[in-house]
C-alpha cells in the first residue's frame, strides 16, 4: 500500500513496482537512476520533463499539476521480471533553473502510470572559463575543465614548449555548461606543455607540467 500510495497506483496488483527514483547533478548534466522490484509486461519508462516556470499553481491545483510536461526520451523495460532491475538516463541538456522529472510506466498494452517527482537545480555559467588542470603536476593523466555559457565551437589543444601542437582533446560544438576532458600524455615526455581554449571568441592558455 505505501508503494501504491506514493506511486498514484490505485489497483492492488503492482504491474511494475518502483522502489528508487533520483536526479543528481553530474558535470553540468543531470542523471537520472531508479530501480524497481519487480516488473510485469513492463514495455518501458518514457522521461518526462518539466521546468519552473515560477508560476504559482491555481488555488486547487499541485505544482505537479500545473507543470507543462515534455518527454525527452524512452528507456525500455524488462517485460516480466521478478527480480530487481536497475535504470538510468542522462538529460545531456538541461535548462538552467529548477526542472522536475517523472516516469511514465508504459504496459505492453499501453496503460500507464506516472512516477513521483524528482527535482533538480542546474545553473548554467555565466560566462566562458577554463580552469587549471589537476592533477598538475600530473603522470600520465589530468583533468581540464571550462565552461561555456552558450553553444559553441569549441578547440582544446595542447602544445610543447617550441609551440608545436602535440594532441587536441576537443574540436566540435558542445553545448552550454561544465565539460571536462582527460589528458593522457603517456607517449609524451616529461616537460612543461601548454593548453589552449578557443570558443568563439574566448581564448585562453594555461600551463601544465609532465612528471614522470
Amino acid at each position: 500500500k505505501y508503494l501504491a500510495d506514493r506511486y498514484g497506483i490505485t489497483s492492488g496488483v503492482l504491474p511494475v513496482e518502483l522502489t528508487t527514483f533520483s536526479a543528481n547533478n553530474v558535470e553540468g548534466k543531470v542523471e537520472l537512476n531508479w530501480t524497481t522490484a519487480t516488473e510485469v509486461n513492463n514495455y518501458g519508462f518514457e522521461i518526462q520533463r518539466s521546468e519552473d516556470s515560477g508560476q504559482k499553481p491555481d488555488a486547487g491545483q499541485s505544482s505537479i499539476a500545473n507543470s507543462q510536461w515534455s518527454k525527452i526520451g524512452f528507456v525500455k523495460g524488462s517485460g516480466n521480471s521478478n527480480s530487481p532491475k536497475s535504470y538510468s538516463f542522462t538529460d545531456a541538456t538541461p535548462p538552467s533553473g529548477k526542472v522536475q522529472y517523472r516516469l511514465k510506466q508504459i504496459d505492453n498494452d499501453g496503460s500507464y502510470k506516472y512516477s513521483n517527482t524528482v527535482e533538480a537545480s542546474f545553473m548554467k555559467p555565466s560566462e566562458f572559463s577554463l580552469s587549471q588542470n589537476y592533477p598538475n603536476p600530473f603522470n600520465p593523466t589530468t583533468t581540464i575543465q571550462y565552461a561555456l555559457p552558450k553553444q559553441s565551437k569549441v578547440e582544446l589543444k595542447v602544445y610543447n614548449i617550441l609551440g608545436e601542437e602535440v594532441a587536441t582533446l576537443v574540436n566540435g560544438q558542445m553545448s552550454a555548461g561544465y565539460h571536462q576532458v582527460v589528458f593522457n600524455a603517456g607517449n609524451l615526455a616529461s616537460g612543461i606543455y601548454f593548453y589552449r581554449i578557443s570558443a568563439g571568441k574566448f581564448n585562453e592558455i594555461k600551463k601544465l607540467v609532465l612528471l614522470k
